[in-house]
């Protein structure tokens, strides 16, 4: 698949619920409504879906949220998908999970053929995990992220940087990660959806952490990639991998590989943009996967060059209505 501007779509990112266990005051409302049940793929739907998507060239595949483990028989879908990785059709399966369920099913990930996993951390605290998640156990976390590595897989650490609630922790979540052998990559905060928050509050630049890093650590620029948006340092002082997500300050559209296909079967070309397809009228309304394929074909060739993500006092708004959990982290 090559969108029109040349770029080889090879990623698919796909959420398969939007509901989540914790309420993360950047991503949802706390009182959030989710999508009636009949609204969403089932996994049979999905697993046809992420085959099309196969078969056509993608060759790395991310299972999101919400938070996908609280998806009931989950695992029916990685273990098919885990398949093709054990065939070679497929080069990585894996995963984005706020951990809380990682204890219970890490093994069964490992067995699946997933190899790595990022998990959202954003701060060491339990106190002030509780409120930024609303709902979230920090040491349950942290056990989840035990019994991964236990399991023998490789974890990334995901931190939201947010405006004076974590933004001096951040060193300290650096050293801890490469500690345990972890990458850990930052993310500017996104403008999707009603969060009860003004955003405009939360938004740290990450140009502005990266300045304050460099006055305690020596970052190595590299060249290495995993394939996501992140950019990367070497910290001399850890030997650690460090990731900068950014979207706002600096984005990273120009090699934008990825496209996004929620529970319900919509495909978002570009997270930030609405333009969509409906993948799910397609394949209820017919078996033949050329026509599915067709259909992908032609939402691939509506890729826009980029987003359109901003935030400051006078756009104190999302820049997209869809909640972040719908569209998949």
């Amino acid at each position: 698949m090559i969108d029109p501007f040349g770029r080889h779509i090879s990623y698919l990112r796909v959420s398969v619920t939007d509901r989540c266990d914790f309420r993360c005051v950047y991503c949802m409302p706390e009182h959030m409504t989710f999508l009636p049940k009949a609204d969403v793929l089932s996994l049979e739907e999905l697993d046809r879906l992420c085959g099309a998507f196969i078969g056509k060239g993608v060759r790395k595949l991310r299972l999101t949220g919400g938070e996908p483990l609280v998806r009931r028989e989950v695992m029916k879908l990685f273990r098919s998908l885990g398949c093709r990785v054990k065939t070679g059709e497929l080069e990585e399966l894996t995963l984005t999970t706020n951990g809380s369920q990682l204890g219970r099913f890490a093994g069964e990930l490992a067995d699946c053929g997933v190899r790595r996993v990022n998990v959202s951390v954003d701060t060491l605290d339990p106190a002030k995990f509780r409120d930024i998640t609303r709902w979230g156990d920090l040491p349950k976390v942290l056990a989840g992220i035990d019994a991964a590595q236990e399991a023998g897989l490789k974890i990334k650490i995901n931190v939201v940087a947010l405006r004076g609630v974590n933004d001096q922790e951040i060193p300290d979540l650096i050293r801890w990660a490469h500690a345990r052998a972890m990458d850990i990559t930052l993310i500017e905060t996104m403008p999707m959806g009603d969060v009860d928050a003004d955003r405009t509050e939360q938004y740290l630049p990450l140009s502005l952490v990266k300045a304050e890093l460099a006055k305690q650590f020596t970052m190595d620029a590299t060249p290495e990639r995993t394939g996501g948006p992140a950019r990367y340092v070497r910290v001399q002082e850890t030997k650690g991998r460090l990731g900068f997500i950014t979207p706002l300050s600096h984005n990273f559209c120009e090699s934008c590989n990825r496209v996004r296909l929620t529970c319900t079967g919509t495909l978002y070309m570009c997270l930030g943009q609405e333009d969509s397809a409906d993948l799910r009228a397609v394949l209820r309304a017919s078996s033949d996967d050329a026509v599915l394929g067709a259909a992908i074909d032609e939402a691939i060739s509506r890729k826009p060059k980029g987003h359109d993500f901003i935030i400051d006092r006078r756009h104190n708004r999302p820049a997209v209505a869809r909640q972040m959990s719908l569209t998949g982290g």
